[in-house]
């Protein structure tokens, strides 16, 4: 039989219209899990998003009501409804079932849009069990229901409006044969829609949340736009300036028509971590790209300048790198652009070259005349970013001697590491263990094929509050630096990594908590891509072990207690061993409840949102009290059981 028999162009399949969507909806959306089903969300409030753009909306409001339906409605001018002669039907309908339809593809619906496949609201289409869309144009109110992307009813005219108002309003229900949950989070929705109030001035945006016994509503207005956001970014931490610096300006083609526009908006902090978020046509840009590098070129540059025209250097020679100067400094950098170019499918990094000169030539020209017009918040700024420089130096120092000459070179690692045998970081694990007492356990209970342990004297330095170079100074800090063997900061190498998985085990108490806390503070601030690429984990040690007659069981949670002892029932009782620490468990009981992977829980570390990451780790381990106090006073109704 030829092998190209049973391969002929009946095999060939066409996808008709949205149901390629359906078949492949990862390609649309991403994912079909939790952030797959906010995609959908965004996407529609992306479509409002560009209307406000455009200079026609001015309110979005979004409710998630009780069956976990969506509704996105906004002011904006409504899509078309008239008959469109190439398909044959209503625009509305084409919108909402063609792939690539939309007002973004030429000239005349759209100067700069978020949504820039087209693709939006038909791939919400395709993927919801219902959607019903209702257009007010014209004094009129036209309507359309749909389920998985097939028109149920033609467009419709079901009622009358003033003639003055218009918009769109899609309620949806996501496909649950699609996703693999219908349950949106409420907090993730309210930050991104916080953010893109931010970045459009003056639009009011509404998120309510139905599922409740009450409703929850959260009205989001800021019409100091990206200022109000640098503000609300350094909100627990104390300003070196009162007023966050603001420029911006156009860029248009020798036509005279607009091709880009920037704003900056940047505020100097007490601290040492740097915190730069950029934004095209609303889009978080969390890689970077050309906007970016045009802003740190010329912030470096600027400050550079104006210490040696002030005479601010020890000499002439001597320049500050833009790490120095980028220390303690928030800034947000949103561009919005006609054709924005972004590398990925992702859309994560901005590529269009041109805009960096315009960026460059923003930043130069507002920060000059800022400086030169106040010279004392100049002189501020100069002043840290020389500090900084002298604390960097002195890190660079130490952090040479936490480097390992090879990764071979066992004498170079820290004397109290059991290592492991295997050679293969992705077969590697190390335990970072509280106490010499737990640590012992451990290294005796362990497999010493694969897990490595470091036991951790105490608790190691709050990052939050310290300089680089006393970080560096501090012996737990430096153990692990050398342990894990991938570096730091800017030097960070996830493929110079030692171990494939860092697993936290601390004893379940509040100073256990605590020293979890303090390490993942680190990791974010110092080895960030650790948390991205998911190697850090926090084991979870039983709570308490439950023993009647010959049954043992330990368990890890007072609902699973309580479980296990409605099951083999309380009379007569059995004996109920309550564990404070780790270093109570002996070598056996550890391995088998902690760290056997073939028996163990643990949970591993990571974050979605890093502008959100910020804020937490600003907030839990901070200088400011107050919000620390309030954040704990809010949340201390979720902590079901605490050792003090």
């Amino acid at each position: 039989m030829s092998n190209h028999e049973n391969y002929d162009a009946a095999q060939i399949q066409v996808l008709e219209g949205l149901e390629a969507v359906r078949r492949r909806p990862g390609m649309y959306i991403g994912s079909t899990d939790i952030k797959g089903l906010h995609h959908l969300v965004t996407e529609l409030v992306d479509n409002s998003i560009d209307e406000a753009l455009a200079g026609y909306c001015t309110h979005i409001e979004i409710t998630i009501h009780k069956d976990n339906s969506v509704t996105v409605e906004d002011n904006g001018r409504g899509i078309p409804v008239d008959y469109h002669e190439k398909m044959g039907k209503s625009a509305l309908e084409v919108a909402l079932t063609v792939l690539h339809a939309g007002g973004k593809f030429g000239s005349g619906g759209y100067k700069v849009s978020g949504g820039l496949h087209g693709v939006g609201v038909s791939v919400v289409n395709a993927l919801s069990e219902d959607l019903v869309v209702e257009v007010k144009r014209d004094g009129k109110i036209h309507r359309q229901r749909y389920s998985r992307g097939t028109p149920l009813t033609p467009v419709e005219v079901v009622g009358t409006c003033p003639e003055n108002e218009s918009g769109t309003k899609e309620t949806f229900l996501a496909d649950k044969d699609i996703f693999d949950t219908l349950e949106y989070n409420y907090e993730t929705m309210i930050t991104r829609m916080r953010e893109l109030a931010f970045l459009n001035k003056g639009v009011t945006i509404t998120v309510t949340d139905e599922r409740g016994e009450e409703d929850v509503v959260n009205k989001f207005c800021y019409e100091g736009g990206i200022v109000s956001f640098v503000e609300y970014l350094n909100r627990n931490k104390d300003a070196l300036h009162q007023k966050p610096i603001y420029f911006s300006a156009t860029k248009n083609d020798e036509n005279g028509a607009e091709i880009a526009s920037v704003e900056v908006a940047m505020q100097y902090n007490d601290g040492y971590n740097e915190n730069i978020f950029t934004f095209a046509n609303n889009i978080s840009t969390i890689e970077g790209g050309s906007h970016l590098a045009g802003f740190k070129s010329a912030l470096t540059r600027v400050v550079n300048d104006y210490g040696k025209k002030n005479g601010m250097f020890k000499s002439s020679d001597v320049a500050l790198s833009g790490e120095d100067i980028r220390e303690g400094l928030t800034a947000i950098i949103s561009v919005k652009l006609t054709e924005p170019q972004f590398e990925g499918q992702t859309k994560t990094k901005l590529g269009n070259a041109y805009i960096r000169p315009i960026v460059d030539s923003v930043v130069a020209n507002g920060l000059s005349v800022f400086m030169e017009e106040n010279p004392q918040i100049a002189r501020l700024i100069v002043d840290k970013c020389i500090t900084a420089s002298r604390a960097r130096d002195a890190a660079r120092r130490a952090r040479e001697l936490t480097r390992r000459k090879t990764v071979l070179d066992s004498t170079a690692l820290p004397g109290k590491l059991a290592d492991c045998q295997e050679k293969d970081p992705k077969q590697c694990e190390i335990f970072l263990v509280e106490g010499d007492s737990a640590g012992g356990s451990a290294k005796q209970g362990r497999d010493r094929r694969f897990q490595a342990i470091l036991p951790l004297r105490g608790k190691i330095l709050n990052v939050e509050k310290t300089r680089l170079d006393r970080i560096l100074a501090n012996d737990e800090i430096k153990a692990m630096i050398t342990a894990f063997g991938g570096g730091m900061d800017s030097d960070f190498d996830c493929e110079k990594l030692r171990y494939d998985k860092i697993i936290c085990m601390t004893d379940a108490d509040v100073d256990g908590s605590h020293i979890r806390i303090l390490l993942l503070t680190f990791f974010y601030r110092h080895m960030r891509p650790l948390l991205e690429q998911g190697h850090v984990y926090i084991a979870q040690p039983p709570l308490y072990k439950v023993t009647k007659g010959k049954f043992e069981k330990y368990t890890y949670s007072d609902e699973e207690l309580e479980q296990v002892l409605t099951e083999i029932g309380r009379e007569p009782k059995p004996t109920i061993q309550r564990y404070k620490g780790l270093g109570e468990m002996n070598p056996e009981q550890l391995w088998e409840t902690t760290m056997d992977p073939e028996t163990r829980i643990m949970k591993r570390v990571s974050f979605e949102d890093a502008m959100h990451a910020d804020e937490i780790f600003t907030l839990l381990m901070g200088d400011k009290v107050e919000p620390r106090r309030k954040f704990i006073e809010e949340n201390s109704k979720l902590v079901t059981d605490l050792d003090i």
